[in-house]
């Protein structure tokens, strides 16, 4: 059933230009849209958190800093943040939208993956974590659902540090075992996430991918986390013989128990991503996992489902950037099924006669050798050499017969610093006997010094800063009797330090001398203004009045405070008062006391006993100051004479 007619948000438009098209899915955080972005004309995800969520405020708090925070990492294969902003009670996040499928999808319809194709959708996960990794953020939530594959092919990670933490996870839905599937043991014992959570993660989602299932079952979330705390992630090859030893090692160090074994990020998970797959032959990549092979490779029972898949509309997986140096984006994935074979009858015999044994004997002889040298003989393959030194990649094109091209450097944020990024032609690539082939070898990550920006007014230290190859950062502001009001005192890191290219820089601003703030509460309006104007301060007068102790016209509340301290040139808001306000005083005189002074404090008023020598054993009201019925200032004191 289509629930979409039925969510309200549909048809509607947030914030006066974000048209809401359809519901795309509903998450335990938030529901997500495809929506119109009615000034830009184009076609965006809208993610609005759950009412429920939104009216906790540190939580909307977190979420909107968060949101702003991944916005600034640019990545190609991390879902970019295109704005965030609140329309009533909707907090939402607009988002690009990927049209395509998810990993989960694919997992579910297809099953168990080839090792190649495992690794062509680990590997841009891969890079973006590591991107997220080295900028600081850690996703906490890696699982085959926040991994989008467009119908273009381009892998996408979703949802970059905008998670709850674990100890929300206590329902038993489906979704939350989806989720409890993917917790490093630390998440679950002691809440702590750093990179190595995601690292642990993707290891789990490799499994997945290349057996088709999770490696830890239970029929509830206890027992799930409790078999990640005690229980190794078991080999793949355990549940699919014939899988690479490699393929076992990369998801067993991947999912080590103890986070400290593990790669200590993402970047260097991908590096060993690399370097398995390296180490596999093409038939071993191309493996066919159980499900896909033909029915007779399969003991299929008259009442068990086909494991056969059948038909997807599945993308192909494409090179997410050509320009840029990521070899395992530029490979195409093996997620489509190859088509059967033709089936063979049983007991048909060979057609073949005389003159077809004839000129087989002919291939044999001699004409076959001739064929075999014009079609394969003069040809070699492009050996692996991806994640290699130049010495490593150069003796490998030796024994390939293959010589070395040119050789050119590249910065990369993902390739160890003098290990090959790609090769031309690429790794497994037909190519002639004797040909060359030309390198680019890694430099690292680009890095610049930070500048020292001290002494520059705000702007022109942004303005530096990008020209630097750096992001202006989180700014901070502080009193200084050195450095003037809007100029830069300091920055974190500091000036001289070496950060990667893209790196947030921190600005620590000047609000100038302080300046004390004098108490003006209870003066005339002009009085107060010539003390805080001649201090160095500015006035501003509230439209909105207030009653209080004060007197009409005279100062009730100013903010700052009085007695504090503020940078020269601030302004003051001054609220004036409307004079007390008048409360009706009931009318106690007879009664007791207790009853007196509980019928008074409730109107507002103070109450004073005098009792003097013959009222100290009384417990009557003879009188009272104000008389029952005549008003007083809310807040006085009204005295009960007691007989």
């Amino acid at each position: 059933m289509d629930t979409t007619l039925q969510d309200p948000l549909v048809g509607q438009v947030l914030d006066g230009r974000y048209r809401v098209d359809a519901r795309i899915a509903v998450g335990g955080m938030a529901t997500v849209y495809r929506a119109l972005d009615t000034r830009l004309d184009r076609v965006l995800a809208l993610k609005v958190m759950h009412p429920t969520l939104a009216a906790d405020g540190s939580f909307v708090e977190r979420f909107i800093r968060e949101a702003k925070s991944v916005a600034r990492l640019a990545h190609p294969n991390v879902v970019q943040v295109f704005d965030q902003g609140t329309d009533g009670s909707y907090v939402y996040l607009a988002m690009e939208y990927v049209a395509g499928c998810t990993l989960r999808d694919v997992l579910r319809e297809r099953g168990a993956l080839q090792p190649r194709a495992a690794l062509d959708i680990l590997e841009p996960v891969l890079a973006a974590l590591g991107a997220a990794h080295r900028a600081g953020f850690v996703h906490r939530d890696m699982k085959p659902e926040n991994v989008l594959i467009g119908d273009d092919g381009r892998v996408k990670v979703a949802d970059f540090g905008l998670v709850r933490s674990v100890d929300t996870v206590t329902s038993t839905t489906d979704t939350v075992l989806g989720t409890v599937s993917y917790l490093a043991p630390e998440q679950i014992e002691h809440g702590t996430a750093d990179p190595r959570v995601d690292v642990y993660a993707c290891g789990v989602v490799l499994y997945e991918m290349l057996t088709g299932d999770r490696p830890h079952a239970g029929d509830s979330p206890a027992t799930v986390l409790y078999k990640h705390i005690h229980e190794d992630v078991p080999p793949p090859s355990g549940a699919v013989p014939g899988l690479p030893y490699e393929l076992d090692e990369l998801v067993a160090t991947a999912t080590a128990r103890t986070p400290d074994i593990r790669p200590y990020d993402a970047v260097a998970l991908l590096a060993q991503a690399r370097e398995a797959r390296a180490a596999l032959s093409a038939d071993q990549l191309d493996a066919m996992p159980p499900q896909a092979l033909a029915p007779e490779h399969l003991d299929i029972s008259e009442d068990r489902t086909s494991v056969i898949p059948r038909a997807l509309t599945l993308p192909r997986l494409l090179p997410v950037n050509e320009d840029e140096p990521e070899p395992a984006l530029h490979r195409t994935s093996r997620l489509e099924s190859p088509p059967p074979p033709p089936p063979r009858r049983r007991g048909a015999r060979s057609r073949r006669g005389p003159l077809a044994i004839v000129a087989a004997v002919l291939l044999i002889l001699g004409v076959g050798t001739g064929v075999w040298y014009i079609n394969s003989g003069q040809f070699t393959k492009v050996p692996p050499v991806l994640a290699k030194t130049q010495t490593q990649a150069t003796q490998q094109l030796q024994k390939a017969g293959l010589d070395l091209g040119s050789v050119k450097h590249a910065y990369s944020d993902t390739v160890k610093r003098g290990t090959v990024i790609t090769s031309d032609p690429a790794p497994g690539s037909r190519i002639r006997d004797n040909a060359s082939v030309s390198l680019t070898i890694s430099d690292g990550p680009q890095t610049v010094k930070v500048p020292d920006l001290k002494g520059y007014r705000l702007d022109k230290a942004r303005t530096q800063l990008k020209g630097a190859g750096l992001e202006p950062g989180m700014i901070t502001r502080e009193f200084s009797d050195d450095v003037p009001k809007g100029f830069v005192i300091s920055t974190d890191p500091e000036a001289g330090t070496t950060r990667r290219g893209g790196s947030a820089i921190a600005l620590n601003v000047s609000k100038g001398s302080p300046v004390d703030v004098p108490d003006v509460t209870g003066e005339d309006l002009e009085d107060a203004k010539a003390d805080l104007e001649d201090a160095g301060l500015k006035v501003n007068v509230a439209a909105e009045r207030v009653n209080s102790e004060y007197d009409k016209g005279q100062v009730a509340q100013q903010t700052p405070e009085g007695d504090s301290q503020a940078a020269d040139g601030d302004t003051v808001t001054l609220t004036l008062s409307k004079g007390p306000e008048m409360v009706e005083v009931p009318d106690v005189t007879g009664d007791s006391v207790d009853d007196a002074k509980n019928a008074l404090e409730d109107a507002g008023f103070q109450v004073d006993e005098d009792r003097g020598l013959l009222g100290l054993f009384g417990d009557t009201v003879k009188s009272q100051s104000v008389e029952g019925g005549e008003t007083a200032p809310k807040g006085s004191t009204i005295t009960i004479k007691i007989r």
